[in-house]
């Protein structure tokens, strides 16, 4: 799976489990660590837990195992790190404090897949 496709993946299941204010980074051409990263918002300490167990989950399903997992839901934040994609799912009050988008804010927004499902037209 290209890089692109595992962070829109990535993307989905974060998504799957409610996760708020989610983006999508395209760091390629400003950063050597990754390709893309992903940024999304837990509510709680729990909700932080089912996010990134989803991916990992879900992941792991689809034969990919993260190279490091760091953080701790009782810390607020945890990194999922896919090599060429790198997950951070954090609590709003973290994710407000450390500014990830405004540290790499030259980084394009990478745009979610719009949905194949059509709204029905009013007559």
């Amino acid at each position: 799976m290209d890089s692109r496709k595992l962070a829109q993946q990535c993307r989905k299941f974060a998504d799957d489990r409610k996760a708020e204010e989610i983006a999508v980074l395209d760091v390629r051409k400003i950063s050597s660590v990754a390709d893309y990263f992903v940024i999304a918002s837990a509510l709680s300490d729990p909700h932080l837990r089912a996010i990134s167990q989803e991916i990992e989950i879900r992941l792991k399903e689809a034969g990919m195992q993260p190279q490091a997992v760091d953080g701790t839901t009782s810390a607020g934040w945890v990194v999922l790190d896919y090599f060429d994609v790198i997950v951070h799912v954090m609590r709003s009050d973290i994710r407000k404090h450390y500014d990830l988008e405004g540290l790499w804010n030259d980084a394009p927004r990478v745009r979610a897949r719009s949905s194949k499902i059509q709204k029905p037209r009013l007559q």
